[in-house]
């Protein structure tokens, strides 16, 4: 598991390959779903009274298989919509995480909020692909990539008027910041390791560049937590096994938004 990233980047440029000669790029500026307005995350969440949970769907995990979620993707989707998710996270990795490119696509048609697109992004080719299926915001993961890259990658988000969300596990990889990043996302999961330490959020979010709104990301099981998290000035919370890991999604997604809006309340 040690070095599970590094396999599933090699996998992805395998997966590019395909893809490109499947699906060209004219192909993907056809689908309706490109000449959309985008919906802004960064809004969503600095909205009053805002949750600031980014509700994730995923399937699987490399670390602990299938999920065993008795919900359709659209039951689990438009609950958490109606429970107020500010948004929502959809991992479209099918390898690793069991996900694709049709769950994005029914998600979109399910709910009004903005969608991010959780995968291992690469090449132009995917940013124009997550567009096409209906995405907000894409994902950059600065542990796979260079300044350069997250540059142009992110210029070409905005040129498709899509949000730049970028993963970080260290400080070092904060310098790869720069002014077409929209939000910053800190993942308390090393993606080399896959060990959890949330202290890395509280760390990292006094670091980041100012006007950034920081999302907190995995190993967030208590909503007193959240609490302790938006003191520290983070913004989001992307929380995704909490909730799939129940036989209803849902449900457990209502329970920890109540118990939050408690906390809220006796704070």
């Amino acid at each position: 598991m040690a070095f599970i990233l590094d396999t599933i980047i090699a996998h992805k440029h395998r997966e590019l390959a395909i893809k490109q000669q499947a699906f060209p790029l004219a192909v993907l500026q056809q689908i309706p779903a490109f000449k959309r307005t985008c919906f802004s995350l960064k809004q969503a969440l600095l909205r009053p009274f805002s949750s600031g949970i980014i509700a994730e769907h995923k399937r699987k995990s490399p670390s602990k298989g299938y999920f065993a979620s008795t919900r359709t993707l659209e039951q689990i989707v438009t609950g958490y919509a109606q429970h107020g998710a500010a948004a929502l996270s959809i991992l479209t990795d099918m390898t690793f995480f069991g996900g694709s490119g049709e769950d994005l696509m029914m998600a979109r048609a399910q709910v009004s909020i903005p969608l991010l697109r959780k995968d291992f992004i690469i090449d132009p080719y995917q940013v124009y692909e997550a567009k096409a299926l209906g995405a907000d915001v894409i994902l950059l993961i600065a542990e796979c990539l260079d300044k350069k890259t997250i540059q142009s990658l992110s210029a070409l988000a905005h040129e498709l008027g899509l949000e730049v969300l970028m993963e970080v596990h260290s400080r070092e990889q904060l310098d790869k910041w720069c002014a077409d990043v929209d939000l910053i996302g800190i993942n308390n999961r090393d993606l080399r390791t896959f060990e959890v330490d949330l202290n890395r959020s509280f760390e990292l979010v006094q670091c980041a560049p100012p006007g950034t709104p920081v999302i907190a990301e995995s190993g967030i099981h208590d909503p007193q937590i959240i609490a302790s998290l938006r003191q520290a000035g983070c913004k989001g919370f992307l929380i995704g096994e909490r909730f799939m890991h129940q036989p209803d999604p849902v449900q457990a997604f209502q329970s920890f938004i109540l118990q939050l809006q408690q906390t809220a309340t006796h704070a």
